[in-house]
Formats: structure tokens, sequence, C-alpha cells
């Protein structure tokens, strides 16, 4: 029998694909021990489109809610991620501020690194694998599973060779972010990345959209991987990730040892289910094995950004022309994996060519940018009638005639000011100047954040809530008592 590592990813991936990246640093602290003493190998908690949703829209300060909950976290790894092009947004990143990300997240306590490039630059990925090692941060790339006439056993077999073959990753990631990998190609595709992997162990990120991913475990681990990717049942399931009470069971089920000590997930789920509903989020839950999601392959959260966006433009209607719409657009660019940012970028354009009437009307830039191989080689052959009208637009012709910008750093320093510290020289650099001025203006200090309600929380301030007539008002929960008299 095998012994079971996890990995959390509650606090990156599953608030991630249910509460849109809203998750504060004091919503961690309550629980922060609970998770902290119950033995994950890593906590996945963080990456740079966290960042600049915590900067625009919580105006907190990303870097110092890492400081306190990796204070927070004494016995347990950190974890981050970053692609290796790119940090926030679906651009490309310059070189410069990459390094300058990856050795600025060690100094705050990372100790290991998510690295992932759906078109799988091996040579790019390992590039930043040994900035993060000689950082002192553990880096584990990813290699991501598509369903595609060109993601064959031969493609995957290469990138895997020389991924372990690079000599530097700590671990390597297998990944289905649209959650398409069924029982029998699981098994297939398992076995050959752990052949090919030479030795270096492998870790299961797979997401549950099709109900598939508890029993992708399974098969995972009977060909011997045995680092599974989970988050706490109230952030689980649908777009996130198995629920690691139901793995934790499955495994001593199956006779394994487990390495986790899950007596205190309740608590910790408990403080999220809370927080969940409170804050409007979506719960996790359960879903139906679904052939559209397998042939559409989009992650979790940007079935509902289109759904938003068509919103907007009185078209809420044409969401399952959207969806169709982008299996060709696919296609027709090469079949990108669908994981960021290429599921945005085909989401996209497929979303313009329904709401504009014409197809590529409009082309926006990162797409022009991925055609010109900036991102690198797509995996399969472009429509040449794309290209074609995608290089012979005036913002085409500029970017299929040049290269993406390699600034220094030290021109980005002069360019924003040399008395930066490192800290807010990325967020200036990554993120519009005036949200990043509000974020500084407005940060207050990391504090643990507790729900109104719920078991641990201040459940008897509801009750003075909804009795809010009357002359005098008493609630107590356990021992605490609150009297409030006009």
């Amino acid at each position: 029998m095998a012994r079971i590592e996890f990995i959390d990813q509650s606090l990156r991936d599953g608030q991630q694909s249910l509460w849109g990246m809203r998750m504060r640093a004091g919503h961690i602290l309550p629980v922060a021990d609970a998770i902290d003493t119950a033995g994950y190998r890593v906590v996945d908690l963080t990456g740079s489109s966290i960042f600049e949703v915590l900067v625009r829209f919580r105006q907190e300060d990303p870097w110092r809610g890492l400081d306190a909950i990796h204070a927070a976290f004494p016995h347990t790894t950190l974890r981050a991620g970053t692609r290796d092009n790119g940090v926030v947004g679906m651009g490309i990143t310059p070189d410069s501020i990459i390094e300058l990300w990856v050795q600025t997240l060690a100094k705050h306590g990372i100790g290991s690194l998510w690295i992932f490039d759906c078109l799988h630059n091996v040579d790019k990925m390992l590039q930043v694998a040994k900035i993060a090692r000689d950082a002192g941060v553990k880096p584990s790339p990813q290699v991501n599973f598509s369903e595609s006439p060109v993601h064959t056993d031969a493609h995957y077999a290469s990138i895997m060779d020389r991924m372990a073959a690079g000599g530097v990753a700590d671990t390597i990631i297998i990944g289905d972010e649209a959650g398409v990998l069924g029982p029998e190609r699981a098994r297939q595709w398992i076995r050959l990345m752990q052949e090919h992997a030479h030795g270096v162990p492998l870790e299961m990120h797979f997401h549950d959209k099709t109900a598939m991913a508890a029993l992708n475990h399974r098969i995972g681990v009977e060909e011997g991987v045995t680092i599974l990717h989970t988050a706490i049942s109230s952030l689980a399931n649908g777009p996130s990730m198995p629920s690691v009470e139901v793995a934790v069971d499955n495994m001593r089920r199956l006779g394994h040892e487990v390495t986790l000590d899950d007596s205190r997930l309740a608590e910790v789920s408990e403080h999220f289910a809370a927080l969940t509903i409170e804050e409007g989020h979506h719960l996790g839950e359960s879903v139906e094995y679904s052939m559209a999601t397998i042939q559409q392959q989009f992650p979790g959260g940007m079935t509902g950004t289109l759904r938003n966006q068509l919103v907007s433009h009185g078209m809420a209607d044409r969401l399952p022309a959207v969806l169709e719409e982008a299996i060709r657009v696919r296609a027709e660019m090469g079949y990108p994996i669908m994981a960021t940012p290429f599921s945005q970028l085909v989401g996209i354009q497929a979303l313009l060519n329904v709401v504009q009437g014409e197809r590529y009307l409009t082309i926006p830039d990162e797409n022009l940018m991925y055609l010109a191989g900036w991102y690198g080689d797509p995996p399969g052959e472009v429509d040449p009638e794309l290209l074609d009208r995608a290089s012979r637009t005036e913002r085409g012709r500029q970017i299929f005639d040049s290269d993406p910008p390699q600034p220094s750093l030290a021109e980005i320093r002069a360019q924003y000011g040399g008395s930066l510290s490192d800290e807010e020289l990325l967020l200036r650099y990554l993120i519009p100047g005036p949200d990043v001025d509000a974020m500084y203006a407005a940060a207050q200090p990391i504090e643990p954040i507790y729900p109104i309600t719920g078991v641990q929380g201040l459940g008897w301030l509801s009750d003075v809530l909804r009795n809010g007539a009357g002359r005098a008002i008493t609630a107590s929960r356990g021992e605490v008592t609150v009297a409030l008299r006009r």
C-alpha cells in the first residue's frame, strides 16, 4: 500500500474557482493553525492574479497579507504560481519582472513555485524553475492535459522527457484544469506521464467539472502517483478540486496510509462555508458528467465570465452559440489548451465573433500576439486564413513584425522611480497605478476576519440584528451575552 500526501488548494484554486479570488488574508488567519498542523505536503496560497484582485477590489496590500499568512503557518511550505512568460493579465511580461517576482515571493516566505505554460515551452519553464531554485524555492512545473488531434501520447511523452531531463524540478504537476480526463484515458495518460517522469515525483491536479476527478485520483494512485491536490469541502468540487474529506476517506478505504490529520478539517470547512454565504460566493457542489463540458474544455470561471459579458450586451441567450463557436475558434487557433491565458483568448474571440456578427472582425491584441508566436509555438497548425487576416491589419503588422519587449530591470526602475521597493515596483508595473494608489490609501491592518454567523463566528450578532424592534435586546452564544437598551 502507498503513502498518500496532500496538497491543499482551498486557499488558491478553490477560492479562485468559487470566490473569484476575493479571499483576503484575514479570512485565512482564524483557521491557519488548523490547516498548518494538518500535515499537508504544501499549501498552495497565491498567484499574481490574486494579487491583482486584492489590490483592485479589496484594497489590500498582498505583500503584507502574505507576510501575515506566512507567520501563521510555521510548519507548512507555502506555494505560489506563475506563468513562465506572464505575471498579471493575459499578455507577455518581461523576463526581468518574472525573475523579480519569483525572488520577491521567496523573500516573503514562499517555498514552492508552481510554473505553468499551456503551450509547454519547456525551455522557458525550466529557466523560471532555475530562478526559483536559486532563490531557495522548490519548483514544480506543470504538464496540462487536453483533448485534441495534436495532444497525442508522443506529444506528451516528449514534453515530460524534456521536463524531467532538466534536472531542476522538485516535482512535476500533471493537471486537468478543464476536468475532461475520462477514466480510460486517465489510466493511459497517467501511466505515460509516470513512465516518462524518470523518477521525478508527480502531483495530480484534477478539477472536478465532470465529476471524474476523485475516480482519477484512485486511478493515479494505482499507477504509482501519491500526491493529490484537494480542497476543503466548502471550497471543493465543480470547477474546483475534489474534496479532501472524501479523498482521505477513499484512500483509507483502499488501504493506503494517509499523511494528513483530518481531525480539524470540519472546523476549516465550516469557517469558509459561513464566509461564503455571508459574502455571496459559491459553495462547492457536486456536478454531473457533461459531454458539452468535455467538448468545450473551458476551465471553471470562464463560462461565468462569458455569461456576464453577454448579459452586459443584452444577449444572455447567446451563450450556447458562444460556447459552440469556441470549439471552432480553438481548432482554428491550433488547439491551445483551455487554461490561462488561452481559455480567455479563445473565449473572448468566440464572444466577439458572435456579438459582432462577423467572424474575426475584431482580433484582440493578445490573440495577435499568440498568432505571431509571442507566447511560443501553437500546438497545432493555425488556420492559414486566420493568420492572413490577422497579419494584414495595421495592428497585426506591428505585432507580427516585432518581438515581445524585454526591458531590463534598471530600465523599468528608471521609469517608475529608483526609490521604490521591489514589492511596490512589481505592483506598479503589473497593476494600473490608480488602483495601487487607492490600495495604499485605503489599506488596513491585516486582522482575522470571522463570519458573523457560524460555529466559530459571532453568531450572536445575527440575533441582535434580527431583533431590532423594541427597547431592549439580549442575545447569547455560549458564555457571551450582549444586552442593548435604549
